[in-house]
């Protein structure tokens, strides 16, 4: 599975060693996923690793960023910002005996209980965080909540939105959805989610990974808007003015230009590997 994961077309792939393995299975799990980093060099896709929760087997997993090939570890069931903290010096002491360039581990801390939800801003500024995500499945578990409900859930996600936003790093990744045979539901969701300010969403199938893709790459129509937004505004400002008016007659100024840069760079990024 790991050696055919990265031609799915995905910009990322996460080795799962946390849910996805048998207790008994986890050092064998571990062992395979050091080997398969070994070849990671230059893949044309992200690399992660998701590690476990528990402290004996967290410690044990990091280890796999010895290699040098990884993009950084997934931390799942995050409790508290010194949780990372413990992480992050766990990864920095291997990158020193490695010989890898300190910091270059980065962390993906998985929002999935109601402690971190009370300490998402933190989580979101810890060290190394490059980016979150939102567990729903065992953050409504925690919770008492249903995860299909979504008037529930998008206060949630929001929250993990704004964390990101004011840590100033990537936008989160969303849920994961479970039925991977409906990709109607998937490509609904999947574009609930762009209007909701996440950045991806995790798949669990390969048939999941084209729709998902779709949702988030921006369509030809939208980005020459975009374009066209953008040049209108820079020549306005090159002529002295704050703001301008767009074709349609709407006023556009630096916040609506933002919005109209976020869809070039997801454009930029949908045409190869980040």
């Amino acid at each position: 599975m790991l050696a055919k994961a990265g031609n799915r077309g995905a910009d990322a792939v996460i080795a799962d060693l946390e849910d996805a393995v048998a207790p008994a299975s986890k050092a064998a799990a571990r062992a395979t996923v050091t080997a398969w980093l070994a070849d990671q060099r230059d893949p044309g896709f992200d690399v992660w690793v998701r590690i476990n929760s528990t402290l004996d087997l967290r410690d044990a997993d990091a280890a796999v960023a010895d290699t040098g090939n990884l993009f950084g570890l997934v931390v799942p069931k995050v409790k508290s910002v010194e949780e990372l903290f413990e992480v992050s010096a766990r990864v920095g002491a291997i990158e020193a005996a490695a010989g890898i360039p300190a910091g270059r581990t980065r962390l993906l801390p998985i929002i999935e209980t109601a402690r971190a939800m009370r300490s998402v801003d933190d989580i979101a500024a810890a060290p190394r965080v490059h980016q979150l995500m939102i567990g729903e499945f065992d953050l409504g578990a925690d919770l008492g909540v249903d995860p299909a409900a979504t008037e529930a859930m998008l206060p949630l996600r929001m929250e993990v939105v704004v964390a990101s936003a004011a840590a100033g790093i990537a936008p989160p990744l969303g849920p994961v959805l479970a039925d991977f045979r409906d990709l109607d539901e998937l490509a609904a969701d999947t574009r609930r989610l762009v209007r909701q300010g996440f950045g991806s969403r995790p798949a669990i199938h390969p048939a999941q990974v084209a729709v998902i893709n779709a949702a988030f790459t921006p369509g030809p129509d939208e980005v020459i808007r975009a374009r066209r937004l953008v040049e209108l505004y820079e020549a306005a400002l090159a002529a002295g003015q704050g703001a301008v008016t767009d074709d349609d007659g709407r006023m556009v100024d630096e916040a609506v230009v933002r919005v109209a840069r976020r869809v070039l760079e997801a454009a930029r990024r949908s045409e190869g590997p980040q």
